[in-house]
This record gives structure tokens, C-alpha cells and sequence, in this order.
């Protein structure tokens, strides 16, 4: 057996000294992703899970922020997972690799991307709560990638802690059977063991060490145990015809049998183990790696991944083989202010050395690869080598980023990327300090590159900062790393709405601009059709002067006073949208007429004329699909009535329902909280520019109003 040595980088990432790592083949390789809804215990599984392992010496709790998996400020400032982390622990000549993941749909692009990427899913129930929403969408995410999983139901030495109704949840949300295999001994304060129904014997756990005591199993549980170990026995004999028969024949099977059929049934998604534990005890955590050892695919079970040839998108396959030509993608970067890049990436074939030139077919590049490690939280262990299967890490990539497929440059293929959401929520941002906004743009383009859900843009129609994510907690965090990293700080505010000024009438104006005092004199005349034009009709300008009214030379800037003018708006101060002007008639005067007095008197008929031709306010419509519980449903087209929108159908899926409508895009700027606690955080939302409505009169009043006040104020 060989041994690979830990070496320190230049990153904020520790390495381990001292340590010493066996090398795996793939089939000793499971890669896992924790995943759950936020506060079920994932991270605290992930620390018992390093504790019990011999892989750290102390257990990590995140409530104290002395979590390995949870290392960002960020994290420890919230006591909760906002970013996915990788670490692994070796077990049985096995190297588990596991990716802790958020639990808050806020973060739930990391989510997505993490999962696609492993072959296995640990999926984290709190005992007290059962299946809550996003737990449901996290077992969506693990039927599209197709991954086994097995289901761990934590903190039951918790208060009103309940296994039973922890399993109830899970066949009536999730709308599976679950396999217990193993069953619980004492509730809540009381409970300290499990009965592990493979074997058939008890343990009690005294520490949190995860070493539990054999034990007889206790008398009042003897009933259950042979019930449920006979109802184990026969959903694993039912993943197998041999077994099956055997089974019908014997009414027995053995442990060797019992776990053969346990992971080809765990393999097939046929059935889901179910373990009972509590992750701060260590209580059911060995069971759960031997199960991972033993039940959960390696990446040879998983086979072939398939992507594409470049230019002819033919469809390419590459094996879990070393022999094979080299492919990974990358499903994480960190930006670092001093370190730059750190891309974390999923080795699907081939291996890989470090100080390596690799291709990126997504980009059509080479990067040059420096050290390769494994990631251990926020610490890193050297790798020499890589091979398939592998989740390591390199520093200082230059334009690789999240979703790229690295390979051999002679024998490319891209592998899919994971979409990027669509932003669901903005914020204006304003620089604290002066001149900062240039900062702001470079430091939120940094953060993009580790998060591709963050979307900056520029209104040029409300001269704001935009700062668009996933929710409120999402932007957040993002505003408190641009500080920590970069040293920016900001301001959030609500956006405003890009309203639009049109109008519905017709008229005939004069502009007239004289000046005859001091100087030069100023002389320009000019009379104007405007109408409207249809709802995204934009601008139209058409010269009908016949004769020399208007020297054709003075004739442009009165389109261009027009155009100004629109551009500032005349009611409320928005941009003038889908209209016509006629230039039809005027005058001038041979000295003082000049381009700026035509321009003038452009602007001036504009504007004295729109007020006579019923102007309005427009105001932005978006289509939206909202996905939530059946139960929320009264609830939530309710609140959508009052926000001005309309139901326009509604779709099921599994046990949620999907409304889609329009509604005002004013009426939903901080619809995310609003929803999130309409539906105890189980809904969630996406949205898309559809048109522009005229605005309500009693609304449109009040924009108007404050737009006078504010100028009032300015003057």
C-alpha cells in the first residue's frame, strides 16, 4: 500500500500535516451528497460522521462554529450551511467521499450542481419535523440523476422526536416505502441505541464516539423487531428473483444474502434503507458508513457517462477506466481576493497528474493545472494522482468556471452543464462611500464566477445598481462576502419599478422658443402631430414639412428636443414610450434661428402637447409559476388577487400544485419572504418580463404625486 503526503498551499485553505492517506481504486471510491432540508443535522452528520471515522479528532458542532464542514464566516455567523463543502473519511478499505450540501432553497443551484456529480444520496429527515419542502425537492433532484439513496432520521433524542411518524412522512410526501433497517431504542431524552435488524443485535451507545455496546435486544421490542425484520427481509428479497425464491422456499435469508440484495435493490432505487439515529450522539453513524460501504454504487456500478463530441454534438460515452482518455467537469469555484480561483471538479475517466495541461472544450482552452488535492472542508490533502471517480481541487485556473468539462485536448467531449436559475428577487445597491462603485462592479464580477445565480446589471432607465439571487438570504450573504473579501460595503434598498409614460389621444402643438434679451437672439417654431403608436411600437419621427417652412438643416434637432425630452419623461419622470410625431409645419427667422432653438422648441411642444393627448402610466407585467403544497392553495391565489394578478392556470405536480398567472412586477419585489411564510418556506417561485399594462388611475395618482413632491424637494 502507498501513501501520499499533505503539502500546504498558498490559500486559505489549511492543509493537514502529519497525515497519511492509502491510495483506492475506483471501486473502493462512493461519492455522496448530503442533502435535506435546512436544520434536519446534515453538517452535524457529516462531523459525527468525520468523528466516528477517526478522521477528526473532535467532534465539530456548528452551533458552537466549530464545525469542519461549515468554515466560511458566513456559515458561523448563521449556524447553518450556505455553501456546499467537501470532505471524506476512509472506512472499511473504502474512501467515502461526501459533499455537504445547503438546505435552503436560496442556495439551491450548489444544491443541484453537487448532486449531479455523485453516484449516492444521504437524505437528512429531522425526526420532529418529517419531509418538509425542500426535502421533497432535494428527492426530485435525486430521481432526475437517478442516484440510490438511503434515508437517515436524525435527532430522534430530541423533544417530540417520533420515528413512526417520521416513516409515515416519508410514504406520504414522498410517496415511497421506506425500509427501516434498524429500529430505534427509547424516545426522545431516553433514547441510546439502535437494533440493527441485519444482525439482529442492539447496541447502546453511552459517548458520541459512535461505538455502541452489543446488547441484548430488550424484551418489550422483541414483537416489532421480528416484524419489521420480516417486512426488511422480504422488500430486499423482492429486489431479486433468486432471493425471492429462496425466501418463498426458506422463509430465511442470510446476511450475506440480505446485503446482496440490499444493494442491488439500493442500486435500482427499487428500495430505500431507512436508519434512525442522532448525529450529535454518533448513534446509528457506523451503520450508516457500513451501509455506505456496502449498499451505496462506486463509480465503476455507475457506468459510462455520456456527453458530446464538439461541433457535431454526437452523442460520446467515457468509462470509469483509468486506461480511458481523461474527462472531468467542475460543479464548484471559490473566488479568493489573493489566491484567486479555486475550481473544484468531479474526475468521470482517465487520471490526471498534478502540473498537467488540461483542455477545457467548453471554452476551447488549455489551462495549465498546478498541485491537485483533495478537499478536506477548508483544509486540502496533496493528490498525485487522480482517477475516476475522484472530487479534487486546483488553485489559479484562469477562465475555467462552474459547469466546464476539462479532458484531453485530442479526444474532446462536453459534458451538459447544470442550468442557472433564473433570479427571483433584486435589490437596488448604493456604495456607502463615494466612488465606490466601480469597486462594487469588480468585486460582485468576482463573486459570479463562485456564483453564477448572482446577477449585477445596470437600470439605465432607473439609474440603479441592480443586484438580482435566488431570495433575500441569498443577497445577503452575498453583500456580507463582497465586504469580508473585497472590502465593499453597500447599501440595499427596493428597487423601482421601471414604469413607462405613453399616451392614448391625439393633438396638434405648437413649439415656439424666443429669446431676444442680451446677444444673439434665439428663434425656433416648429408644430407637431403626436400620436399613439401600439403597445411596443417604440418611436416613429416623420418629416412632412412641404416648403422651406423649416430649413431642412434645423429639422433634425427638433426630433432630437423630442427625444430628450421623452427620455425624461413629462408626468412622472419615466421614459416616453410607443408614440408619432408629425413634423408638419413652423417658422424661422433668418439670424437667430439655430439648431439649439429648434431643439428647444422641440421639446417644449412634446411636452405641452402630451398633456393634452390623456398620458398614462405603463407599468412592467411578468409571468409567473408559482409551485406549492396543495394545502397553501386558498392562501396563495388569494394573496395573488390582491396583488393585482391573474390566475391563468394550474398544473400538478407530484403533491404540489403549479399556479401560473401574470401579475404587476411592482406587486412582487418582496413577494420571496411573502411566500416563504405563507407556506411555512415549502413555495417557491419563478418569474419572466411578459408586457406592459396601463396603471390603475388610484395607483398611477400616487406615482405622480410623489414624483411632484420629489422634485419639489430637489428644488
Amino acid at each position: 500500500m502507498s501513501y501520499t503526503p499533505t503539502i500546504q498551499f498558498e490559500l486559505p485553505f489549511k492543509a493537514l500535516k502529519g497525515v497519511f492517506m492509502a491510495k483506492y481504486d475506483s471501486k473502493s471510491l462512493r461519492n455522496l451528497a448530503i442533502v435535506g432540508h435546512g436544520g434536519t443535522g446534515k453538517t452535524s452528520l457529516c462531523e459525527s460522521m468525520l468523528f466516528v471515522s477517526g478522521k477528526s479528532e473532535r467532534l465539530g458542532r456548528v452551533d458552537d462554529a466549530t464545525s469542519v464542514m461549515d468554515f466560511e464566516p458566513e456559515e458561523q455567523k448563521r449556524r447553518g450551511s450556505i455553501s456546499s463543502s467537501a470532505n471524506f473519511v476512509e472506512w472499511e478499505k473504502h474512501k467515502i467521499n461526501m459533499i455537504d450540501t445547503p438546505g435552503d432553497s436560496n442556495f439551491a443551484y450548489d444544491i443541484k450542481c453537487s448532486m449531479s456529480v455523485v453516484e449516492n444520496a444521504v437524505v437528512v429527515i429531522d425526526a420532529i419535523g418529517g419531509v418538509e419542502f425542500q426535502t421533497q425537492k432535494v428527492w426530485e433532484l435525486a430521481d432526475e440523476f437517478k442516484l440510490p439513496r438511503i434515508i437517515f432520521i436524525n435527532r430522534l433524542d430530541r423533544e417530540r422526536a417520533n420515528f413512526d411518524t417520521a416513516l409515515e412522512s416519508i410514504k406520504n410526501k414522498l410517496k415511497r416505502k421506506a425500509t427501516p433497517v434498524c429500529l430505534p431504542i427509547g424516545a426522545e431524552d431516553k433514547f441510546n441505541g439502535i437494533v440493527d435488524l441485519i444482525s439482529m443485535k442492539a447496541y447502546l451507545f453511552s459517548d458520541n464516539k459512535g461505538a455502541g455496546k452489543a446488547v441484548d435486544i430488550p424484551a418489550e421490542m422483541k414483537d416489532d423487531v421480528k416484524l419489521m425484520r420480516d417486512s426488511m427481509v422480504e422488500d430486499i428479497a423482492e429486489s431479486d428473483d433468486e432471493l425471492m425464491n429462496k425466501y418463498l422456499e426458506t422463509g430465511e435469508l442470510s446476511d450475506e444474502e440480505l446485503k446482496a440484495g440490499l444493494k442491488k435493490g439500493v442500486s435500482f432505487g427499487s428500495l430505500i434503507p431507512v436508519i434512525c439515529g442522532s448525529a450529535l450522539k454518533g448513534i446509528g453513524v457506523s451503520l450508516l458508513l457500513d451501509l455506505a460501504v456496502d449498499a451505496f454504487a462506486s463509480p465503476v456500478d455507475r457506468g459510462p457517462v455520456k456527453g458530446k463530441k464538439p461541433k457535431t454534438d454526437d452523442v460520446e460515452e467515457r468509462k470509469p477506466a483509468e486506461d480511458a482518455p481523461f474527462s472531468a467537469i467542475v460543479f464548484k469555484t471559490i473566488a479568493d481576493p489573493y489566491a484567486g480561483r479555486l475550481t473544484l471538479f468531479r474526475v468521470y475517466s482517465g487520471t490526471l497528474n498534478s502540473d498537467t495541461p488540461v483542455y477545457n472544450s467548453t471554452r476551447k482552452i488549455t489551462e495549465k493545472f498546478g498541485h491537485v488535492f483533495f478537499l478536506e472542508g477548508k483544509n486540502q490533502k496533496q493528490a498525485d494522482t487522480l482517477i475516476p471517480g475522484d472530487i479534487a481541487g486546483v488553485a489559479k485556473l484562469k477562465e475555467t468556471t462552474t459547469g466546464d468539462t476539462l479532458c484531453n485536448e485530442k479526444t474532446p467531449i462536453i459534458f451538459e452543464k447544470v442550468a442557472v436559475p433564473a433570479p427571483i428577487m433584486s435589490f437596488a445597491m448604493e456604495p456607502k462611500s463615494r466612488g465606490d462603485e466601480d469597486k462594487i462592479a469588480t468585486s460582485i464580477h468576482r463573486l459570479t464566477e463562485e456564483d453564477p445565480t448572482i446577477q449585477f446589471t445596470r437600470n439605465v432607465e432607473t439609474k440603479e445598481m441592480i443586484l438580482s439571487g435566488m431570495g433575500q438570504v441569498h443577497i445577503e450573504v452575498t453583500i456580507e462576502k463582497m465586504k469580508r473579501k473585497f472590502g465593499v460595503e453597500v447599501n440595499l434598498n427596493t428597487p423601482k419599478v421601471p414604469y413607462k409614460e405613453t399616451i392614448k389621444g391625439k393633438t396638434n402643438v405648437q413649439g415656439k422658443y424666443k429669446k431676444q434679451s442680451g446677444g444673439r437672439g434665439q428663434f425656433g417654431d416648429c408644430w407637431i402631430d403626436i400620436e399613439p403608436l401600439p403597445r411596443g411600437g417604440g418611436f416613429e419621427f416623420h418629416d412632412k414639412i412641404v416648403g422651406g417652412v423649416i430649413p431642412g438643416q434645423y429639422r433634425p434637432a427638433v426630433e432630437k428636443g423630442i427625444v430628450e425630452a421623452a427620455a425624461k419623461g413629462v408626468i412622472a419622470g419615466y421614459p416616453f414610450v410607443d408614440f408619432k410625431i408629425n413634423l408638419t409645419f413652423g417658422s424661422y427667422h433668418t439670424v437667430d434661428s439655430s439648431e439649439m432653438a429648434f431643439k428647444i422648441a422641440g421639446s417644449m411642444a412634446f411636452q405641452k402637447g402630451v398633456m393634452d393627448c390623456q398620458p398614462i402610466l405603463l407599468e412592467p407585467i411578468v409571468n409567473i409559476e408559482i409551485e406549492i403544497p396543495d394545502e397553501y392553495m386558498g392562501d396563495v391565489i388569494g394573496d395573488l388577487n390582491s396583488r393585482r394578478g391573474r390566475v391563468q392556470g394550474m398544473d400538478a405536480k407530484g403533491t404540489n400544485q403549479i399556479i401560473k398567472g401574470q401579475v404587476p412586477l411592482a406587486e412582487i419585489l418582496k413577494y420571496a419572504p411573502d411566500l416563504r411564510s405563507m407556506t411555512s418556506g415549502r413555495g417557491n417561485f419563478t418569474y419572466t418580463h411578459s408586457h406592459y399594462e396601463e396603471v390603475p388611475a388610484f395607483i398611477a395618482e400616487k406615482i405622480i404625486a410623489a414624483y411632484k413632491k420629489d422634485k419639489e424637494e430637489e428644488e
